[in-house]
């Protein structure tokens, strides 16, 4: 786990993660090791801690300075030593996610999630490469495209809830996804492009 608080940064974070991690800790009867980072962060190293158990202790130490806005992130449970540095890596990603949405303890588990933490010059880079021309929404020809991926990726690829959605013949929706096709070199009939589609619409 790391966190960041404001006021004093290094003793402010430092206490807030010591006080979590105390309490989840002795929860469980698991061990807690907290440290300084040179940012001004805390971390805290945390044995047979679950996420339950730690977002329980840091909503009791929000709840006792709700003033004070506190951003934490957790990072995946490590094997051993060798895999601290990737927990920690994550940890400081979900802390980036944290920052930029709910003032809480931030794990990734969710593509919003993980695409926060990018930074938006690499956002809006990915999005102008995988949806290309379909961004040029001052032509009325591309934004209805545009709208009909959107929708048409938010109803599962569903060609009838789509057309129902938009008030459309089926055809029609063919007719369009056919020409985003065209335009961004995917195929919709695959997961990979959808998702790849998914994402750079999320990251506009």
């Amino acid at each position: 786990m790391r966190a960041k608080a404001g006021g004093d940064p290094a003793r402010g974070a430092l206490n807030v993660v010591g006080d979590a991690a105390r309490g989840s800790a002795d929860a469980v009867r698991g061990a807690a090791v907290v440290g300084r980072l040179p940012d001004g962060g805390a971390f805290a190293l945390l044995s047979g801690v679950s996420d339950g158990v730690l977002g329980e202790g840091w909503s009791l130490v929000a709840g006792c300075a709700p003033e004070v806005a506190l951003h934490g992130g957790t990072g995946a449970p490590a094997d051993g030593p060798e895999g601290l540095g990737g927990a920690l890596a994550q940890a400081r990603y979900a802390l980036t996610s944290a920052r930029t949405t709910a003032p809480d303890a931030s794990v990734l588990t969710s593509l919003d999630a993980l695409l926060t933490g990018v930074p938006a010059d690499v956002r809006s880079a990915y999005s102008r490469t995988v949806l290309g021309p379909l961004l040029d929404t001052d032509r009325t020809a591309t934004a209805v495209l545009l709208s009909t991926l959107e929708t048409f990726l938010a109803c599962d690829g569903s060609w009838a809830r789509t057309a129902q959605a938009l008030h459309l013949h089926v055809n029609t929706v063919h007719y369009r996804i056919q020409r985003i096709e065209h335009f961004t070199g995917r195929d919709l009939s695959r997961l990979r492009d959808r998702l790849d589609l998914w994402a750079a619409l999320r990251c506009r």
